[in-house]
C-alpha cells in the first residue's frame, strides 16, 4: 500500500496546457475518485502517475519514492483499463497471469495471486475461458483481476464501470475493503463517484476546483460548476440581487440572509438541492407544475415561479399534475450562495 503525492504538476501537447500547475496528495489505503467532463484532464493524470505521459513540470511521489522519470514497471501500480485490453487467444488464466509470467514470477506464486484474485471477482469457474466467451461484465473482472494479481501498492482504473451494471460497483468498492489498498479512480459519472470514493477531486480544465468527500462536495460545492456537476435532478440555481440592507435579496425567492453575508447590490446565485425544497400548505411561495416524473418511491415535480424553474423531490405519495399550484417552502440552512461575478461559494 501507497500513497501518491503530486507536487506542481503540468502537462502539455504542444501548446495545448491539459494541467496546469497541479498539487494532489492521495493518502495511504484512500479511495480517491477523479471527476469531471470529458476534457477536464482526469484520465491524463491518471496515465502520468502511470508513467504511460510524460510530464512537462512537477514531480510524482509514489510511496515516498520520487517516480516522475520512472518507467511504468517501475512505480509499483496495477491499473485496468475502459477498454479491458484481454489478448482475445489467451483463457482467462493465462490474460490475469501473462504480467507475472513475462516477469520470471515462480509457477507456484503465479497460481497462489491467481486463485486469490479469482476468488474474489467470482471468476474461479470461468478461468479455462477464452475472452469471447464472456459476458461484458466477467470481461471487466478479468481486467480487474489482471490488475490485482500484481499486488501494486496503487491501482489505478480508468473509467473501468462505463455502461456496465451496478454490481460490479458494488463489488469493486467491497474489494476495496477486503484489500485496504490505495485506489485511484476516473470517472466522468458523478453516480459512481458518490458511491465508491473516500474523497473525490473535482476537475474543470485541467483544474482542481474541489477535493472533499463525497458529503462535502455535494451539500458545500466550491463553486457553481461543481454545485451543477453533482446531483440529480441538479441543483436549483437561482439569480438573486442584494437589497440596500445588505441582507435581503430581490429575485424569485426574496430571503434575509445573515449579516454580513453578502453586500448591497451584490448578484448572487442561490443553490438549492431539489430535496431540500419542501412541498407545504403554509410554505411562502406558490408555484405552478409544469411536469411530474414518477420515480417510483418518489416524484420530481418541476414547477416554475416568476419565471424561474424549479425542481423538487416529492416522497410523501401525494398527488401531483401539471398545472397545479403548490405551496412551498426551503431549508433555508441548506442553501449555498455564490457570488454572481466570481461563481465561488460565498
Amino acid at each position: 500500500m501507497s500513497g501518491v503525492n503530486i507536487q506542481g504538476l503540468s502537462i502539455k501537447f504542444g501548446h495545448n496546457e491539459v494541467i496546469k500547475g497541479l498539487d494532489l496528495q492521495v493518502h495511504e489505503g484512500e479511495f480517491l475518485v477523479l471527476l469531471g467532463p470529458s476534457g477536464c484532464g482526469k484520465s491524463t493524470l491518471l496515465h502520468s502517475i502511470a508513467g504511460l505521459i510524460a510530464v512537462s513540470g512537477g514531480r510524482i511521489h509514489i510511496g515516498g519514492r520520487d517516480m516522475t522519470e520512472a518507467e511504468p514497471s517501475e512505480r509499483g501500480i496495477g491499473m485496468v483499463f475502459q477498454s479491458y485490453a484481454l489478448y482475445p487467444t489467451m483463457t482467462v488464466e493465462k490474460n490475469m497471469s501473462f504480467g507475472l509470467r513475462v516477469a520470471g514470477t515462480p509457477k507456484a506464486e503465479i497460481a497462489r495471486r491467481v486463485d486469490k484474485a479469482a476468488r474474489m471477482l467470482q471468476l474461479t469457474p470461468l478461468l479455462d475461458r477464452k475472452p469471447a466467451q464472456l459476458s461484458g461484465g466477467q470481461r471487466q473482472r478479468v481486467a480487474i483481476g489482471r490488475a490485482l494479481v500484481r499486488e501494486a501498492g496503487v491501482f489505478l482504473f480508468d473509467e473501468p464501470l462505463s455502461n456496465l451494471d451496478a454490481e460490479l460497483r458494488r463489488e469493486l468498492k467491497l474489494l476495496h475493503q477486503t484489500l485496504g489498498s490505495t485506489m485511484i479512480y476516473v470517472t466522468h459519472d458523478q453516480v459512481e463517484a458518490m458511491t465508491l470514493a473516500s474523497r473525490i477531486v473535482v476537475m474543470k480544465g485541467g483544474v482542481i476546483q474541489q477535493i472533499g468527500t463525497p458529503a462535502e462536495v455535494y451539500e458545500t460545492p466550491a463553486n457553481l460548476f461543481v454545485a451543477g456537476f453533482l446531483g440529480a435532478p441538479a441543483i436549483n440555481l437561482v439569480p438573486a440581487t442584494v437589497a440596500a440592507d445588505g441582507v435581503s435579496l430581490h429575485g424569485a425567492l426574496p430571503l434575509r440572509l445573515p449579516a454580513g453575508k453578502v453586500g448591497a447590490g451584490q448578484g448572487v446565485v442561490l443553490g438549492i438541492r431539489p430535496e431540500h425544497l419542501r412541498l407545504q400548505d403554509d410554505g411562502r411561495w406558490r408555484a405552478t407544475v409544469q411536469l411530474v416524473e414518477p420515480m417510483g418511491n418518489h416524484q420530481v415535480v418541476w414547477m416554475t415561479l416568476g419565471g424561474q424553474g424549479l425542481s423538487a423531490l416529492v416522497h410523501d405519495g401525494r398527488r401531483v399534475a401539471a398545472g397545479d399550484t403548490l405551496a412551498f417552502d426551503l431549508d433555508e440552512s441548506r442553501l449555498s450562495i455564490f457570488d454572481a461575478g466570481s461563481e465561488q461559494r460565498l
